[in-house]
C-alpha cells in the first residue's frame, strides 16, 4: 500500500504541470486539473489593429515585454485578434501573409518598411517572411515560458481600432461582421492554439453593440434572442475545434451587462431562457465577461452595485444560473493622480474581494496605427510610449501591484 501511495503521489506530481489544464468551471469558480481555484489578474495585449500583429514589437522584444508583465505578478494576457486575419489566410490558399506584406498593407509602403525593420532589429528571430501567426506563436511561447496564461479574444472582424456604433463591426450581419466568417475564424484560432501551452480560454466576441447607422439590422436582430443563437454557434465551433478551452460569453451594449443570462429571464423578444443544456458536453466551460468604464463615478457603493447587478451576481447563490465572471476590460488615464480616484480605488478592492478575474485595458503604450494616426500614443497604457517602462510608476507601486497580489492570494 505504501508503494502504491508513492506511485500515486509521483503520478500526481507529474500531471500537475503548468498550466494544469484543461480548465473547467465549477459553479462560480474556475478550477485546474489539481482542483485548485484559478483567477486571472492580467492585462490586454492588442493584436487586432490594421497590421494584425501584437503591438509594441518595434520598440521592445517579446521577451522584454513579457518579463515586464511578469515583474508585477500578472498571470494572464487577453490577446486580441481580428477575423480579417483568418479571412486573408483562406483567401491566400491557406497560407498566412508575411510581416512584410502585413506592415506595408497596414501602414503604407514607406512607413511599413521602416517599422518592420525596427521590429526585426528588436526581435531578430523574425524575418520579413515571417508570418503574422508565427509572431502570435512566439508571443504565446514566451508567455508560456514565463507561466502567463493566454486568453484569446476575437476583438473585431475588420482589423482596426475598436469600437463604435458606426464601424461596421458592431453586430452579426453588420458591414464587416460576416457570421460564417466569424464562426470559421473562431474555429481556426481555437485549433491553431492547440500548440500554445498556455492557451486556456477564448472570448467569442468583444463588445457586441447596437449599429447606430443600421436601423434595419437593429430592428431585426439586435436583441438577446439573436445573441443567444449566435453565441451557441460560436461556442459549438470553438468546442469542436479545441475542447480544452474555456469559452467566454460577452453581453450587449458594449458588453456592459449579461443580466438575462444569469437571472434566467426571457431572452427577448422571445420567451426562451438561457440553459446550460444548450451547450451539451461543455456546460462546464462557460464563463461570463463584462466591461466597465464608469471612470467618473464618485460612489464606490454605486459602482459595486452596478457591477453586481450587471454581472457579478452570477457568482452568487442569488443567481438562477451560476457562472464565474471576469471584468475583461476596465481602465483609465495612466498619470500620477487618476488612479487615486473612486473608480480605480474601488475596483482595486472590490475585484480581489470577489476573487473575480480581470484584465485591465491596456498594456500598450502605443500602437502601430490607431484611427489613422501612426505611432499613436496610448495614455491609458500601462507602459510608456516605447514600452520601456511603466507610464505611471506611482500607480503600479501604489495600487496595481497590490491589486494583483490580493486577487491571486
Amino acid at each position: 500500500m505504501k508503494l502504491f501511495a508513492v506511485i500515486l503521489s509521483l503520478a500526481s506530481a507529474v500531471s500537475a504541470i503548468w498550466p494544469n489544464g484543461p480548465l473547467v468551471t465549477d459553479g462560480r469558480y474556475i478550477r485546474d486539473t489539481t482542483g485548485k481555484n484559478l483567477t486571472y489578474a492580467g492585462t490586454n495585449w492588442p493584436g487586432h489593429g490594421e497590421v494584425m500583429v501584437p503591438e509594441g514589437l518595434q520598440y521592445q522584444s517579446i521577451e522584454t515585454i513579457v518579463a515586464r508583465i511578469k515583474s508585477v505578478g500578472m498571470n494572464a494576457i487577453r490577446l486580441t485578434f481580428a477575423i480579417q486575419m483568418i479571412d486573408e489566410i483562406y483567401a491566400n490558399g491557406g497560407q498566412d501573409i508575411t510581416l512584410q506584406k502585413a506592415f506595408t498593407q497596414g501602414l503604407g509602403q514607406a512607413n511599413g518598411v521602416k517599422i518592420l525593420n525596427q521590429v526585426l532589429a528588436k526581435n531578430p528571430r523574425f524575418t520579413a517572411q515571417t508570418t503574422r501567426l508565427q509572431v502570435f506563436d512566439a508571443v504565446a511561447r514566451e508567455l508560456a515560458n514565463q507561466q502567463i496564461y493566454v486568453h484569446l479574444d476575437n476583438h473585431i472582424s475588420r482589423g482596426e481600432w475598436c469600437c463604435s456604433g458606426t464601424d461596421g463591426n458592431t453586430w452579426w450581419g453588420d458591414t464587416y461582421f460576416n457570421t460564417a466568417n466569424w464562426v470559421r475564424g473562431l474555429a481556426y484560432m481555437a485549433d491553431h492554439g492547440k500548440n500554445w501551452t498556455g492557451l486556456v480560454s477564448i472570448s467569442l466576441r468583444n463588445e457586441p453593440r447596437e449599429a447606430t447607422n443600421n436601423a434595419r439590422l437593429v430592428s431585426t436582430s439586435y436583441n438577446w434572442q439573436s445573441w443567444y443563437e449566435f453565441m451557441k454557434q460560436g461556442a459549438s465551433a470553438v468546442n469542436k475545434a479545441n475542447p480544452g478551452l474555456l469559452i467566454f460569453l460577452s453581453g450587449l451594449s458594449y458588453d456592459t451587462y449579461v443580466t438575462p443570462v444569469f437571472e434566467g429571464t426571457n431572452l427577448t423578444p422571445g420567451s426562451a431562457k438561457f440553459s446550460f443544456g444548450d451547450f451539451p458536453g461543455y456546460a462546464n466551460k462557460l464563463v461570463l465577461e463584462i466591461h466597465n468604464y464608469e471612470t467618473s463615478i464618485n460612489s464606490c457603493s454605486s459602482l459595486q452595485n452596478n457591477l453586481f447587478s450587471k454581472g457579478f451576481k452570477a457568482m452568487t447563490s442569488a443567481a438562477k444560473n451560476v457562472f464565474p465572471v471576469m471584468l475583461t476590460e476596465f481602465g483609465f488615464q495612466m498619470d500620477a493622480t487618476t488612479w487615486k480616484n473612486t473608480y480605480s480605488t474601488c475596483l482595486s478592492t472590490y475585484l480581489p474581494a470577489q476573487k473575480a478575474g480581470w484584465t485591465i485595458w491596456v498594456l500598450a503604450g502605443s500602437y502601430y496605427i490607431r484611427s489613422g494616426t501612426q505611432d499613436y500614443d496610448e495614455n491609458w497604457g500601462l507602459l510608456n510610449h516605447d514600452w520601456s517602462n511603466w507610464r505611471s510608476p506611482s500607480y503600479i507601486q501604489g495600487q496595481f501591484t497590490g491589486m494583483v497580489k490580493n486577487t491571486l492570494s
